[in-house]
């Protein structure tokens, strides 16, 4: 039997495939991502029958990232991780940390076994993302509306005690939208005064740049991020007074150490290039 048009077109796309992922880099961009988004949507679709069995669960999240952090290999991604010993420590705390990408996440899933119990504040649209949306509500994420800064914060207060009580790590973005630029951007309140208000420490824990990647130019190559947590700072004692403050000094140290690792990667990355050539 002759093989039909679609089987043809297959065949063919498959046979270009190679040719085109290595040759365009806009290819190889939306690719990458493509295969991103889809293995871990796939991956939602397996665990969320056994996540059912503990809704709300935030140790849902290791299963999850014992399947998913082996993307970044496929995407060319190496996540080294500094200051474990803050990161390891059964302790209710706000980590707060920089956010660049949606590839944040694979970082986040390759250092989850260390954090064991660590749950997320994320933007209400993500539960709307099914399946992947459906797996997060099951993994005990925190949704928010971020146009709604006083019922977020609401929200929060609310999930407070059970993080207290549970000893759960509560993960914040507080620049709230992705910035791949180079800086660290400025920070809102949110997560400060829910820091101050429960006297949880605040907990930093800084991506160095994504230089590999690139929106404007359509670029993803293989890249190499390290992901340093700084030492705890104490809220015991403070208020409202010092929120500013407490956001300012949390800023600073992370900003200090983002430009400081990430002038290192880019380094090792130079370096490396020479090598090879």
């Amino acid at each position: 039997m002759a093989p039909s048009c679609l089987e043809v077109l297959l065949v063919l796309f498959i046979l270009v495939l190679p040719f085109l992922y290595e040759t365009s880099k806009s290819f190889r961009y939306y690719f990458k991502f493509l295969m991103y988004y889809g293995i871990v949507m796939a991956n939602a679709v397996m665990v969320i029958p056994i996540m059912m069995f503990r809704p709300g669960d935030v140790k849902n999240l290791l299963l999850a990232s014992s399947v998913c952090h082996h993307v970044s290999t496929l995407l060319g991604l190496r996540w080294e991780l500094r200051g474990r010993e803050h990161l390891e420590k059964e302790q209710a705390c706000i980590i707060v940390a920089n956010h660049q990408s949606s590839l944040d996440i694979l970082g986040m899933f390759d250092i989850w076994p260390i954090m064991d119990k660590c749950t997320v504040v994320a933007k209400k649209e993500i539960f709307y993302a099914w399946p992947f949306g459906l797996a997060a509500w099951l993994s005990g994420l925190i949704f928010i509306d971020r146009m709604n800064s006083e019922k977020a914060r609401s929200v929060i207060n609310t999930a407070t005690n059970h993080i207290i009580e549970q000893k759960i790590k509560l993960w914040v973005f507080p620049e709230g939208t992705r910035h791949n630029t180079g800086e660290i951007h400025s920070f809102k309140k949110g997560a400060f005064h829910v820091a101050i208000s429960s006297q949880l420490p605040i907990l930093p824990v800084v991506f160095s740049s994504y230089y590999f990647l690139s929106a404007k130019d359509k670029r993803f190559d293989p890249g190499r991020v390290v992901i340093t947590t700084l030492p705890p700072i104490s809220t015991k004692g403070l208020g409202k007074a010092d929120i500013e403050a407490l956001m300012n000094k949390t800023r600073k140290a992370m900003a200090e150490v983002f430009h400081a690792t990430s002038l290192e990667v880019q380094a090792s990355c130079s370096s490396n290039k020479r090598h090879v050539k």
